[in-house]
């Protein structure tokens, strides 16, 4: 029972994103680099937010539960902030990449366009984004135990691959939304990207806190 949940949610979460890098991704190898590349900011900024909350939390009471979730939801805020700004050192990298592939080119065009590298780039934010939160939910499927045998949701393995889903592929949209904010000047749009991406982290605080007894 353990393994079939674990494939089926597995193939939930990350089905559709694998057949995108495989049918526009793997196909070409400047855009393997890309997706390489912009997994690689996403893990940066991730990294700095765990250290801002890591400090956070050494620093404040650690007695104190309410002050302990709210740091909680200060990290979260913080590292939402942290991969929109290494989202928009993405785009001006590319943007230069961009620049000097034209410049080598014979015909003077870039064999890549910026809404191609703006794909490729939200899909790899997406991707690495629902390895780290979903790999150790899929890990824990393999069991031992059984979800809601204490009275909890027996759906949770499945709600969280829907949500893993999710998550990949809005990081996929708003990777194409914020490139293209950044080279039209149209910031409002960018800001909604980020404010999207704070509402969307901020509902996952709505979930039951679960205590041990």
């Amino acid at each position: 029972m353990g393994l079939a949940v674990f494939f089926g949610c597995a193939f939930i979460a990350f089905g559709p994103a694998f057949a995108l890098f495989i049918l526009t991704v793997a196909v070409d190898p400047l855009r393997i680099i890309i997706l390489v590349a912009g997994s690689f900011f996403w893990l940066v900024s991730v990294l700095l937010g765990s250290l801002v909350w890591f400090v956070g939390v050494q620093l404040s009471d650690r007695g104190n539960p309410s002050l302990q979730s709210g740091m909680l939801v200060f990290g979260a805020a913080v590292s939402v902030l942290l991969q929109e700004a290494f989202r928009f050192a993405n785009y001006k990298l590319l943007k230069k990449a961009d620049q000097g592939l034209a410049s080598i080119s014979e015909d003077g065009r870039s064999p890549i366009s910026l809404q191609q590298m703006a794909y490729v780039s939200g899909l790899a934010f997406g991707l690495i984004s629902g390895a780290f939160s979903g790999v150790n939910i899929l890990t824990d499927s393999l069991g031992p135990g059984i979800v809601g045998i204490h009275g909890d949701s027996p759906h949770f393995f499945i709600t969280s691959a829907f949500l893993t889903m999710a998550l990949v592929l809005l990081h996929t949209f708003w990777g194409v939304i914020f490139f293209d904010a950044c080279e039209r000047g149209k910031w409002l749009a960018g800001m909604g990207v980020v404010v999207s991406h704070l509402v969307t982290s901020a509902l996952t605080f709505l979930c039951p806190w679960q205590t041990e007894n």
